[in-house]
């Protein structure tokens, strides 16, 4: 069960760090907003995917947290 715990712990680090990133980068470019600065696809298409990435990351830290601890 360590392997697995610190695989998902990792996995949650990694996307915590990476996505929010990410966000500032897409959330910048100028595809991101029409020329009256309402948000276009591109940014709500991200911003979608962003959100799934990091409730993954939410699920994979508690369950390997839930691992670490054997709850499982």
């Amino acid at each position: 069960m360590i392997p697995l715990a610190i695989v998902l712990l990792l996995n949650a680090a990694f996307n915590a760090v990476v996505w929010p990133q990410f966000y500032k980068r897409v959330a910048k470019d100028p595809r991101a907003r029409d020329e009256n600065g309402k948000a276009t696809p591109f940014l709500t298409v991200h911003v979608v995917l962003i959100s799934i990435a990091l409730v993954l990351a939410l699920v994979s830290a508690l369950l390997g947290i839930a691992a670490f601890t054997g709850a499982l």
